[in-house]
């Protein structure tokens, strides 16, 4: 039998039903893994006291019932901006220090409805400001490939979950590559769903035209699964979509790509990227061509200028979620918050500010609506759009010291998707140096189905899907 921390969902539940092992013994494996690794890596800020209690009642409605919710007994990685009834939320921050949430996000309310054991709750930057989780208060959290790398942010700490084999499936949220960036500087795949596709509701703000939750997973068969439980309209979110949720599950296993066209965006292969991240790029164009799919080069507006509308739009909406952290209602003091909060905060105030609302921030929002309609553009003739997630592979730890804009210069190719609310999966597709580089899938709003079929055959038929050896 192959080791309980290497099983995929599917897996996991194929060993519940047969008898091979119990959810007991494998939340047990999970937490004596956490134990052992925890302390060098830093993913896990919290961990659940009633895992193996919940653990012990899934045996008993196996036992009586078999299996009977989609996700029953998976042990879960949660990023600590989602709220958890009876545990500890920080958003990595002190003036959330010991904060014990009174209600449940809807994301974890669905996992835990559908059957999910929630492990503990992952590192992350602090208030999710940063793409590299060395802005938490609590210690950044180092890459299981390379211990003197980063993960990547702000999910860093469910990305490298995973990576670490510390769970059998993380919950992330992305602003502006938070899914897919920390997904591929530790080679796992990570599903951006589309803006209001996934609730909000109970997630600790960042951006709010901007936040997406999604799963972060070992492939994406996982993800799919997963998606199929968070997605869809939530009464307590009013940005979430009242379209249908697919069954995604119904999109995987397809055997070739005859039909599609996948658009290659030039302007992604940037003149200071690294030659073997773009050569990557290109096989993987190549391996989509193999398997029946027309790819053709095409172009988009240079992603430089995504930066500037994202810095406005993201630290705008920053200082506005932020004023309610005033030492009343949380406990703590706003001299509590780190230097890149507080950059954030004084940055968002300045261009919301009169006087500079038209010049920066309304100037930003035209902008984006280009950025918008060249997608919508672009998927008129198009199923999806590839290139790299990030300009190369994790950097080492201490790389954002001094470099306020380490995360928009990190993120300049997820940033564009992420402002234009459309989907997205980051998969593995190749090394460089022996870290993992990641490749960006991405589609229309609300055309997940669509590429999880075009990622999930490609990663059937490829073998980048690796993790690092901590045993």
């Amino acid at each position: 039998m192959k080791p309980l921390h290497t099983l995929t969902i599917t897996e996991v539940h194929a060993g519940l039903k047969n008898g091979d092992f119990t959810c007991e013994e494998l939340v047990s494996h999970f937490l004596k893994r956490i134990e052992r690794l925890n302390p060098k890596l830093n993913i896990f800020l919290s961990l659940n006291e009633n895992a193996l209690q919940e653990a012990k009642k899934v045996d008993e409605q196996i036992k009586k019932q078999g299996i009977t919710l989609p996700l029953q007994g998976i042990p879960f990685a949660i990023k600590d901006n989602f709220l958890t009834k009876g545990m500890i939320t920080t958003a990595s921050s002190n003036i959330l220090k010991g904060f014990m949430p009174q209600y449940e996000s809807s994301v974890t309310h669905k996992l835990l409805e559908a059957g999910a054991i929630i492990l503990g709750k992952t590192n992350m930057d602090s208030f999710a400001h940063g793409s590299s989780t060395e802005t938490s208060d609590f210690g950044p959290t180092l890459n299981p490939w390379d211990e003197g790398r980063l993960p990547g942010g702000s999910s860093g700490g469910s990305a490298a979950a995973i990576a670490a084999q510390l769970a059998t499936a993380a919950i992330g949220s992305e602003t502006a590559g938070s899914i897919r960036q920390p997904a591929a500087w530790c080679g796992i795949t990570g599903l951006k769903p589309t803006y209001g596709r996934v609730s909000r509701y109970g997630v600790v703000a960042m951006g709010s035209s901007l936040d997406s939750p999604g799963p972060m997973t070992r492939n994406l068969e996982d993800a799919a699964i997963i998606l199929s439980v968070i997605s869809g309209k939530d009464v307590r979110d009013a940005t979430t979509s009242p379209k249908p949720v697919e069954n995604y599950i119904d999109n995987l296993g397809k055997k070739d790509l005859t039909g599609f066209k996948i658009a290659l965006v030039k302007e992604y292969l940037l003149d200071s990227m690294d030659q073997r991240v773009k050569d990557l790029i290109v096989s993987a164009a190549k391996k989509f061509r193999e398997l029946g799919a027309t790819v053709e080069e095409v172009s988009l507006l240079d992603p430089k200028y995504s930066i500037g509308v994202y810095t406005v739009i993201q630290r705008s909406e920053v200082s506005s979620n932020l004023a309610r952290y005033d030492g009343i209602r949380f406990g703590h003091t706003r001299d509590h918050f780190n230097e890149e909060n507080k950059r954030r905060i004084m940055l968002g105030t300045y261009t919301l500010s009169a006087g500079y609302y038209d010049a920066y921030y309304k100037k930003a929002q035209a902008v984006r609506t280009i950025i918008i309609d060249q997608f919508a553009k672009i998927f008129e003739d198009y199923d999806a759009v590839i290139g790299p997630v990030s300009p190369g592979p994790a950097q080492k730890v201490g790389a954002t010291k001094d470099q306020p804009m380490f995360g928009e210069m990190e993120d300049i190719l997820v940033e564009p998707s992420s402002i234009a609310g459309l989907t997205s999966a980051g998969v593995p597709c190749g090394f460089v140096d022996n870290l993992p580089i990641g490749l960006q899938i991405t589609g229309s709003q609300f055309s997940e189905g669509r590429i999880i079929t075009i990622a999930d055959c490609y990663q059937r038929n490829t073998n980048f899907q690796l993790f690092p050896n901590l045993d």
